[in-house]
């Protein structure tokens, strides 16, 4: 199961839902890393499906998969839970392969095959040795357009999903999270969660995860993703093969059309006072960034300097920045996390905090919010280049391996249309000044209006009002 990476992340905020197959590898063989010289190769078929690689010659194993463009923000109010739940049906069978053949190919393979599900993207991959890339090729199409999607299945992943939704409800970042985008979009696609409300669950229909595939897995909204042994001709090749009759474009549906609409960013809060939870959990962020937008990496970079801290850790009170040694210094957190999440058209920039001192709430979240104001007019060289080097390093080491790799292509792909190399985007982080945070600072995060998401024991959490007039303090 992937799950959701927000400090110093790239990725999309994504929480994996999978129902995957995962079968350990042969011993002996190792698993390749990435050269970040190697480039990425592009080629799109007569439909429009895009095939990317990077190609590795000396790599043992492969990974392969199918990033699409389209997640719980393609649904409508009605639907919302779909995507996921056609992630889990994906692996029940298909009109070739019963469930028990298609877990007994991976088996026999060696292979790891999953999925997950974000709010804008579903991906379907599999790692394997080199030689049973065509297979696994053919075990993904095979998936993606053949899904039998019985009846029976249906209602088997029905419970198995209500069960995970369970389990979800007790996670509570997770909860802060969902409840968070719920706030800042309130009544837009973008506010639903991944798995939908209970009574979807309940209620979707054999129907609606038909159209959803019908409407969403088109040749336009895919990109066939190749990374380690597999050379991209070949691919091509197989994409030729596999996925030549998937329709081109996708029909712009009253749900695609809304789904493509910048969603308006909503200052508000959403507070959810448990006594029985020992902690407050506290989300708070402006608006981000998009994906293409040319302060994306200015974001990451602001978002370093705030950092990280956990009290647990025994580097706590050297973890580097400003706001993690006044928290420490005054023991007002479990711990922080700063994030940058971004989406197509829009993004969240923010901080989750945890505490069980709760008489100091306040003080955490004004300390916080005095280290955001201070980015707009006295940041330092210094931490502007620490935090460089830690956002550079972070990028470099999430590509060791295939399978982050694949991650890397297909979701710069699908979100942006192209992929940066890590050199390329080494030098565009290189290239940042500490008056480009200040200016950043100054248009995207002082006196912007916030959202709020906090669960637990909160009684001590200032009001909206109070809490918002901090951002707007002299700096």
């Amino acid at each position: 199961m992937a799950s959701r990476r927000l400090a110093l992340n790239l990725a999309q905020g994504l929480r994996g839902r999978a129902g995957g197959l995962s079968v350990p590898f042969r011993r002996g063989l190792a698993t390749p890393h990435s050269s970040p010289a190697i480039k990425t190769e592009t080629t799109t078929l007569k439909n429009g499906l895009t095939v990317a690689t990077q190609y590795s010659p000396y790599a043992q194993t492969s990974t392969v998969g199918m990033w699409i463009d389209a997640g719980s923000r393609a649904e409508t109010d009605e639907t919302n839970g779909t995507a996921h739940f056609l992630e889990h049906l994906a692996f029940k069978g298909t009109s070739k392969r019963t469930q028990q053949q298609l877990e007994l190919e991976i088996e026999n393979m060696g292979a790891h095959l999953n999925a997950y599900t974000s709010r804008e993207n579903t991906v379907y991959f599999a790692k394997a040795l080199n030689e049973d890339v065509p297979q696994c090729v053919d075990i993904l199409q095979d998936i993606l357009q053949n899904s039998k999607l019985e009846e029976a299945a249906i209602e088997r992943e029905r419970d198995v999903i209500l069960r995970e939704s369970e389990e979800v409800e007790k996670q509570l970042e997770e909860v802060v999270f969902d409840h968070l985008h719920a706030t800042a979009y309130q009544q837009q696609p973008l506010g639903r969660t991944i798995l939908g409300p209970r009574d979807n669950i309940r209620d979707i229909t054999r129907t609606e995860l038909v159209n959803y595939i019908k409407n969403n897995y088109t040749a336009d909204r895919m990109v066939l993703v190749g990374a380690g042994g597999v050379p991209h001709q070949q691919l091509v090749e197989m994409a030729d093969k596999y996925f030549s009759k998937l329709p081109s474009k996708a029909p712009e549906t009253s749900a695609y059309l809304l789904s493509k609409k910048k969603p308006d960013f909503i200052g508000s809060d959403v507070r959810i006072r448990d006594d029985t939870i020992p902690t407050a959990n506290i989300a708070i962020a402006v608006e981000g960034v998009s994906w293409n937008d040319p302060d994306y990496f200015t974001a990451l970079v602001a978002q370093a300097i705030v950092g990280n801290y956990d009290k647990a850790l025994g580097n706590a009170p050297h973890q580097g920045s400003k706001l993690s040694g006044i928290v420490h210094k005054n023991d007002l957190a479990n711990s922080y996390m700063s994030f940058s999440t971004s989406y197509s058209d829009t993004g969240l920039w923010g901080i989750y905090m945890v505490t069980d001192k709760l008489t100091t709430i306040d003080d955490l979240v004004h300390f916080a919010l005095r280290e955001w104001t201070r980015l707009a007019g006295n940041v330092t060289e210094a931490e502007v280049e620490r935090a460089k080097a830690q956002l550079k390093a972070s990028i470099l080491l999430s590509l060791d391996g295939t399978t982050a790799v694949a991650e890397d292509i297909g979701r710069q792909i699908v979100n942006t249309g192209r992929r940066m190399s890590p050199a390329e985007i080494e030098r565009i982080i290189d290239g940042i000044t500490e008056k480009d945070v200040m200016e950043f600072a100054n248009r995207k995060i002082w006196d912007q209006d916030i959202a709020i998401s906090a669960v637990g024991s909160i009684e001590g959490l200032f009001d909206y009002a109070r809490i918002r007039a901090d951002m707007s303090r002299n700096f």
